[in-house]
């Protein structure tokens, strides 16, 4: 499934990129994350409950910083697991200036979704993902905008 988006942030482009470079603060904007644990500086773990129609899973979340341009673009890499399930997710994201001191994001995101989760379909895997990106975007605008 592809995702893809533009979110406008009143913030200026270094403090927005510092937020999102900071795993514990965006963990904290993702819905379901139970927990995140920094391995290095590009490596991390979160554990999350992700929850789809019927079916609830929890996953461990392998992550990588795969790539950095500060303060422009960056690259991120995941595959997680849950008991019969599996993902894996690739993201970038562009920042740039907008006027007013307003940061303009650009994203978009590649996942594949096996087992058990999968087998709910993609229109329901599309709507709660939808959900929980919109979730996380109005989350990490309350912080930054605050």
């Amino acid at each position: 499934m592809h995702f893809e988006g533009t979110v406008d942030i009143e913030a200026p482009r270094d403090r927005v990129w510092a937020f999102l470079m900071d795993p514990e603060q965006v963990g904290r904007c993702g819905p379901g994350v139970e927990s995140i644990e920094i391995v290095d500086e590009t490596h991390f773990r979160a554990r999350a409950k992700v929850g789809i129609g019927f079916i609830s899973a929890r996953f461990l979340m392998e992550m990588e910083l795969a790539e950095q341009y500060p303060p422009d673009r960056a690259v991120m890499k995941a595959h997680g697991q849950a008991p019969g399930s599996a993902v894996d997710a690739s993201a970038e994201m562009r920042l740039s200036d907008c006027a007013n001191g307003v940061t303009r994001m650009d994203w978009e995101a590649d996942v594949s979704i096996a087992g058990t989760i999968a087998s709910v379909g993609a229109r329901l895997i599309q709507g709660t993902a939808n959900k929980m990106i919109a979730k996380t975007f109005d989350c990490i605008r309350a912080k930054l905008e605050a």
